[in-house]
């Protein structure tokens, strides 16, 4: 056997052995791991949750906010959340799109606002901070989510994605897109950092990711 065979069999036994590591950890470690950070975070964060809970609440309206959104398979499964917006968001939307058809044009190129006339003052801030996923904790326990994985889109925007390895993972609470400058990126952009992350999967792959969350939460909460 030659040298140059020697390394072309190492390297493709080395490729080999990472990607069967990544599948064990995607098939059997990850929900694991998704239970028992999920679990401890709700432990550990419960006087937070309270406390956006009456401020929401006082904010007028109901505190949490249930929208369907597509999961794995394609799935259709309630995505919790704190509410940012007024009770009559689409409503809202709808009189504020026709009214001014350029920032039309951005909702359809984005799905979402720079300036949203929906959002609450208190809504601004859980959004910023990204305290207002906070809920979809318990979506990690039920096996709708995952903490690490694609960005959970609705069921009316399946038409305008294009990429197809979302559907073979759990959307997640935080990932590649949630972590990235999502707020100058296009909606269609979204299929290249799910492809990123089906191909990158695993248990470092997610520690980079959720350490990366923290620092940009702490960054935009102002800490």
């Amino acid at each position: 056997m030659s040298e140059q065979t020697w390394h072309e069999n190492h390297a493709c036994a080395e490729f080999k052995t990472s990607r069967n590591r990544r599948c064990f950890y995607a098939q059997n470690l990850k929900r694991l791991l998704d239970v028992v950070l999920a679990g401890a975070a709700v432990v550990i964060l419960s006087p937070l949750f309270v406390i956006l809970w009456l401020v929401t609440r006082l904010d007028g309206g109901p505190s949490l906010f249930c929208q369907q959104r597509v999961g794995r398979s394609g799935k259709i499964f309630r995505c919790l959340k704190f509410r940012t917006m007024v009770v009559d968001a689409e409503d809202r939307l709808a009189t504020y799109l026709a009214k001014h058809p350029q920032i039309a044009e951005e909702w359809a190129r984005h799905q979402k606002l720079k300036s949203d006339p929906r959002i609450t003052v208190v809504g601004r801030f859980l959004r910023k901070s990204s305290l207002d996923e906070l809920p979809q904790l318990f979506n990690v326990l039920r096996g709708d989510m995952s903490l690490v994985g694609p960005r959970p889109f609705m069921p009316e925007q399946a038409e305008i994605y294009l990429g197809q390895a979302y559907y073979k993972l759990r959307p997640g609470l935080t990932g590649y897109w949630q972590i990235s400058d999502r707020h100058h990126s296009e909606f269609g952009e979204r299929a290249r950092f799910d492809d990123k992350y089906f191909n990158e999967i695993g248990f470092r792959t997610d520690f980079r990711i959720l350490v990366k969350t923290i620092r940009v939460v702490l960054q935009a909460g102002g800490c």
